[in-house]
């Protein structure tokens, strides 16, 4: 057993200062020299800092009283809890971190379950003591009785000052289990993580059960049954440094050579070729739950598009992408993210780091429908649901939500859950000043905005988290968008039968507003269940064929009238309205 190393992970909510405490561990340690220190120092992605959250977790080994710690900094935002489960397989410890000014939060709960699954130890920490808003006492008392555990083993730190620290490094040498290792075994090792180089290709982030790995040794991927040779093998500290040798108990990075996109997976086992047993068990493959689709507004930039989306895919596993056409926005893919952040996140990245102008359609989830000659499918493009007389059954997936919110705004809340087709399983009190609503919601309805509605009717102080649960039958209809009496798929979307008049009228004003007229008049209109639920007139340009006429027969000004008469009452039966690119794009934004 290796007993100077610790492998620990910080787990939290979104904005409860786990990237400040990294911070200050890694000054604390002499990891980071004081004069390279910068504020959120592991978080790499120019994106990360500009928003102040962690996208990716991150490793980096530190130094503390001849002790090696292993830290790996973990996302917060629900949308990447996909990362946190990978992060605590690979360390046997974890410091649960709330923030002294907010108290225990709905994400907190769900990061503690997970770290108890993974059968970790638990160091509970208060952050932001300094303060001036700091409730610590009232917070030690919530973890304590969450946790179950004595308020004195409640550890107190200021990221931001740095009191504290020492101590809670000097506790997770105490507190956190030295990692199990077996020295005489073959080497094995977990992948919790990889990157892309275009120079040195895969470099994947490993956690070494068993055995040692050096530069040149020959070694395999388990699962992908892939033999190559290591390039370089080295640790973090936080920038990757190479090292003589990767032992059992480390975390550290091996860089593979591999340049082909698909063998290296998350969850697979690098061991060496000697090794003969089963690999190690691996991660389950987050399944994306939000598609939306992606095209380039110009199509001249089609390949840029495909190799970008490429390029993420190799540091991104969560995220998926196929190819399609679209008659309107010509070639573009279909992508599958794990919530609204993660679309986000992608797009935003695809702007910045490839300078791609994008067309995003609006995100929708998937559908299973069975329909009435007993053929099932399953749908997730709007224009592909099939027509409402055809089906029999449409199922849909469903999150079971924890809210954690003062109890003066309960009111507002349930008013929210009622109209978002929420259904409250239980309602507790947590702590002596907060209640915890447990409930199921459709995740259709999850996506309309509800995390922002909530926000607004709590003033802020609610938070929210949330699992996908399963299936269950959902009452939904598709809405098609005519214009000049012709469908347009783009426009196409899948909503709920309670509010579909008031989706048909809001989908046709904005439009009318945004549509530029035509020589002829036509109609814009919302159709659902067979009938026209809504519709707006959009008046032809007044243009006066007689009127450049000066003089002469009144006849030959009233001939030229009849005709240009009869010219608009072809194109109005003819006609077609040429839709601009601009406002497909502002159609497809749901805020704008």
């Amino acid at each position: 057993m290796n007993t100077n190393i610790r492998n620990f992970s910080i787990i939290a909510h979104i904005d409860h200062g786990k990237s400040t405490l990294a911070d200050r561990m890694l000054e604390i340690t002499g990891t980071i020299e004081k004069r390279k220190m910068q504020d959120q120092v592991l978080d790499s992605m120019e994106l990360e800092r500009e928003r102040g959250i962690t996208i990716k977790l991150q490793p980096v080994r530190m130094n503390w009283k001849g002790n090696m710690l292993h830290l790996i900094d973990t996302p917060g935002h629900i949308d990447f809890s996909y990362e946190v489960s990978r992060a605590l397989r690979a360390v046997e410890g974890s410091i649960l971190l709330v923030d002294s000014t907010q108290g225990v939060q709905a994400q907190t709960l769900t990061t503690l379950n997970m770290a108890r699954d993974a059968g970790l130890v638990i160091v509970p920490v208060v952050s932001k003591i300094d303060s001036p808003l700091a409730m610590v006492e009232e917070t030690v008392k919530e973890i304590s009785q969450l946790l179950d555990c004595p308020e004195d083993e409640v550890i107190r730190v200021s990221g931001k000052t740095g009191e504290g620290v020492e101590y809670l490094l000097d506790e997770i040498i105490k507190r956190i289990t030295p990692p199990k290792t077996e020295q005489n075994r073959e080497f094995r090792s977990l992948i919790f993580d990889f990157q892309y180089s275009n120079h040195v290709g895969v470099i994947v982030y490993v956690r070494v059960m068993s055995g040692q790995a050096k530069k040149h040794d020959k070694l395999k991927f388990k699962i992908a049954d892939q033999i190559f040779e290591a390039i370089d093998v080295g640790i973090f500290t936080p920038a990757e440094t190479p090292a003589p040798a990767l032992s059992s108990g480390e975390i550290g990075y091996i860089i593979t050579g591999i340049k082909e996109p698909g063998i290296a997976s998350v969850g697979d086992t690098v061991s060496s070729i000697k090794d003969t047993e089963e690999p190690l068990p691996g991660y389950q493959s987050p399944k994306p739950v939000v598609w939306a689709s992606i095209y380039p507004e110009s199509q001249d930039d089609l390949p840029l598009l495909r190799q970008a989306l490429g390029r993420l895919k190799l540091s991104d596993s969560a995220f998926t992408f196929e190819e399609e056409a679209s008659g309107t926005l010509g070639k573009g893919y279909r992508c599958g993210f794990l919530g609204m952040l993660h679309l986000e996140i992608v797009t935003e990245r695809l702007r910045r780091e490839y300078n791609l102008e994008l067309v995003v359609t609006m995100p929708t989830i998937i559908y299973s429908v069975e329909k009435k000659d007993g053929k099932k499918a399953t749908v997730y493009s709007p224009a592909l649901f099939p027509d409402d007389h055809d089906v029999k059954v449409v199922n849909e997936p469903i999150v079971t939500m924890k809210i954690i919110t003062p109890p003066e705004y309960i009111g507002g809340l349930m008013k929210s859950i009622y109209e978002h087709e929420g259904e409250v399983l239980s309602t507790d009190n947590f702590g002596d000043t907060r209640t915890i609503v447990t409930l199921h919601m459709p995740l259709r309805e999850l996506m309309r905005n509800f995390f922002d509605e909530v926000k607004s009717v709590s003033s802020g102080y609610a938070s929210i988290s949330y699992d996908i649960t399963g299936n269950r039958e959902a009452d939904v209809v598709r809405m098609d968008i005519l214009v000049a009496d012709e469908a347009v798929p783009a426009f196409a979307r899948v909503v709920s039968r309670r509010r579909i008049a008031e989706e048909a009228e809001d989908a046709v004003l904005r439009l009318y507003k945004l549509l530029p007229r035509e020589l002829f008049t036509f109609k814009i209109q919302a159709k659902a269940h067979g009938r026209i639920l809504a519709s707006r007139t959009l008046s032809g340009m007044k243009k006066d064929a007689a009127g450049t006429l000066s003089g002469g027969d009144i006849t030959r000004k009233m001939k030229l009238r009849e005709k240009q008469k009869e010219g608009r009452k072809r194109l109005k039966e003819h006609g077609k309205v040429t839709i601009p690119q601009d406002v497909f794009v502002k159609m497809m934004r749901s805020g704008d």
